[in-house]
């Protein structure tokens, strides 16, 4: 089990934010105990400058997308091909991370400074990625953050054909293993690509009591 860092200087307090307000935030820094603080508070960093540029942003979604753990849904086309896929967890970490920051990809957000941040946090036990490997080669996957039962997803990628969706299917299969119902998959912002493997929006309000009740839960066993 990851042991907790130390406090950070920096208070996340969302009591005054106005609902429906994204941006909760600007400044502060990307450090371990800050990061760490801020997801347990319902907060993540994106810049707010082009392309994620600085300076860094603070943000709670209201309403935020979220999917259930039992709540997945999966195509019949995408159950037949999900056995051509080897999915492995924190095997290539940082090279996900690099595939998910492409410059070459559109609407990219993820800055050097940003992904710096997460191989900080994935070595200290809070950062972890869930892979898609077709014969020994990286094909797709996705990142986040896990305290707890919670999983924040940050960012996903694909280089063959539904490798992205088959690590999405490898990941709730590891938030759903003990059938733990207070298990929570944060996707930040719901889109209509979401929305067909059943992601929901609820309130900011409805966020932080689910988060709380999935921080109490255990962290599961491949992010142990």
């Amino acid at each position: 089990m990851p042991t907790p860092p130390p406090p950070t200087a920096w208070v996340f307090d969302l009591s005054r934010v106005p609902e429906g307000e994204d941006l909760v935030g600007i400044g502060a820094d990307l450090e371990v105990p800050t990061l760490y603080a801020a997801y347990r508070a319902g907060v993540f960093p994106m810049g707010v400058g082009e392309h994620g540029a600085p300076p860094i942003g603070w943000w709670s979604p209201d309403p935020r997308g979220i999917l259930r753990v039992g709540d997945l849904a999966v195509s019949r086309s995408l159950r037949k091909v999900l056995p051509r896929f080897d999915i492995r967890v924190d095997t290539a970490f940082e090279e996900v991370v690099t595939a998910c920051a492409d410059p070459g990809r559109r609407g990219r957000w993820i800055t050097s400074e940003v992904a710096q941040a997460y191989v900080r946090l994935h070595r200290a036990g809070w950062a972890h990625s869930v892979e898609a490997w077709q014969q020994d080669r990286l094909v797709g996957g996705l990142y986040g953050v896990a305290i707890g039962g919670l999983f924040a997803g940050e960012s996903m990628f694909h280089r063959a054909r539904d490798a992205s969706k088959a690590a999405l299917v490898g990941l709730h299969r590891l938030l759903a293993a003990d059938a733990d119902p207070r298990r929570l998959l944060d996707v930040q912002w719901r889109t209509e690509h979401l929305a067909t493997f059943g992601v929901t929006n609820v309130r900011r309000s409805v966020y932080r009591d689910l988060l709380q009740d999935a921080l109490r839960a255990p962290l599961p066993a491949a992010f142990a």
